[in-house]
């Protein structure tokens, strides 16, 4: 089971067996909030947000998951921003982010 950390508690958001290495689903939090889950090729799970602050639309957990020097990112599908999955901290435009959530596998 993978679980999420929204600042308020642990919250189940799927199965571990579910994500498919190098793509992700989308999770709505209990504190209403949608987070992009991702498990990458070794199997480490990444939890960051969904939405897309350039276009305003839900679609990061929609990205291809990528590597730049070590660094696992997940490219926006709409206008191709990248991500880091660590920090959420985008890798073209370093003044913008999305959240990063801390996660667990029970």
């Amino acid at each position: 089971m993978v679980e999420v950390y929204d600042g308020a508690g642990w919250a189940a958001v799927c199965r571990l067996d579910v994500l498919v290495p190098g793509r992700g689903v989308a999770a709505l939090l209990p504190c209403g909030t949608q987070a992009a889950v991702f498990r990458d090729r070794a199997g480490h799970v990444h939890v960051i947000g969904n939405r897309d602050p350039f276009t305003g639309a839900y679609v990061l957990s929609r990205g291809l998951i990528g590597s730049a020097g070590g660094m696992p990112f997940v490219s926006s599908p709409l206008l191709k921003h990248r991500f880091d999955l660590r920090t959420g901290r985008c890798l073209d435009d370093p003044e913008t982010s999305v959240p990063v959530f801390r996660s667990r596998t029970r």
